[in-house]
Order: structure tokens, then C-alpha cells, then sequence
């Protein structure tokens, strides 16, 4: 696959330019809505491919951050067929009062995937909790990386960020447009 036609192919869905406030606070000025791109069966198809050969070698479990991660995590289970898991925000307060609905947890390697991380906020919540579950988490991969270039943003917890684009990807294909 042509990394190149990925980034434009999802520039040009998911773009979007105007004064937005992130998840951490931080304003932005471009946002990039991944469920344009996560609502279109193809194009999730290919960024899931684009995921797959950035898979450690060892996960067991495939964990989709709420929302965004969820639908890229079970395209990338049907690809592989690892099995899924759906982690939430906040445990539930009725039933099971799960964190991570699907398998157990303890002891089991879980390859984190997220849709875009930009200081890593939810992924870092994710996988503290997971730890404290007993997981083994040591990788995260995203669809996007919109952290600055050259930086780790989850380095504080020991996670390897792994993305299909970064944000430089996507500039350098909205100036070819």
C-alpha cells in the first residue's frame, strides 16, 4: 500500500481547520475527525491493514479505546484474527462493572489501538488501568500521531507509540493538494 495515497485519502476526509479544544485542553487550529474516516468501511479497512505489520509479534489482545478505537481494534481482529477488546473510559457502575469488556486481562500481552493521540490522555488512563488489571501493555498503535515529531508522549508509561500517520504525513499531503 502507498502510505502517501493513505495520508491524502484521509486528509481529505478527516481535515477539518478552525479553533477546536483537544481532549488535553490544548486549542488547535486542524482537527482530525477520525470518525469521517472510521464511518467509511474502506477506508477503515486500509488504515487496519496499515495496522497489522505494526502489531508487536507477542499481543494476545487487540484493546480498542473508546470511542475511536473501538471500530479500527475489531477490523484489525477480523484481519488477524486476535481477539478484541473494547476498554472504556470508566468502568461500568452496573453488571459487571467492566473496564475492558471481551477476555480476561491478567497476564495477557494487549496491543493497545487508538484512533489519534496527541498527549496520549487516554491511552495513558487506559493503560494504567489495564496494568492494575494484570495486563501486559507495552505498545499503543494509532491511526494518527499528531504528538510533535520526535517526541514520545506516553514515555512516562513505558509505551512504544507506533502510527500508521503523523501529523507531518498528513501536512505533506495537504500541501500536494
Amino acid at each position: 500500500m502507498d502510505d502517501r495515497t493513505l495520508a491524502a485519502d484521509i486528509n481529505a476526509a478527516c481535515r477539518l481547520t478552525g479553533t477546536f479544544t483537544l481532549r488535553s485542553g490544548q486549542v488547535a487550529d486542524t482537527y482530525f475527525d477520525k470518525y469521517l474516516f472510521e464511518a467509511q468501511p474502506a477506508l477503515l479497512e486500509r488504515v487496519a491493514a496499515a495496522m497489522v505489520p505494526l502489531l508487536s509479534d507477542d499481543t494476545e489482545l487487540l484493546g480498542g479505546l473508546e470511542l475511536g478505537g473501538v471500530p479500527i481494534a475489531t477490523m484489525v481482529s477480523a484481519k488477524t484474527g486476535l481477539p478484541a477488546l473494547f476498554v472504556r473510559k470508566e468502568a461500568k457502575t452496573y453488571g459487571t462493572c467492566k473496564l475492558a469488556e471481551g477476555p480476561e486481562v491478567a497476564g495477557r500481552r494487549v496491543t493497545l489501538i487508538e484512533d489519534v493521540i496527541t498527549t496520549g490522555g487516554a491511552v495513558r488512563d487506559a493503560t494504567r488501568a489495564l496494568r492494575e488489571a494484570g495486563a501486559i501493555v507495552e505498545t499503543v498503535v494509532c491511526a494518527i500521531d499528531r504528538s510533535p515529531e520526535g517526541t514520545n508522549p506516553l514515555d512516562d508509561v513505558g509505551l512504544e507509540v507506533r502510527s500508521v500517520l503523523t501529523r507531518a504525513d498528513l501536512d505533506a499531503a495537504a500541501a500536494i493538494e
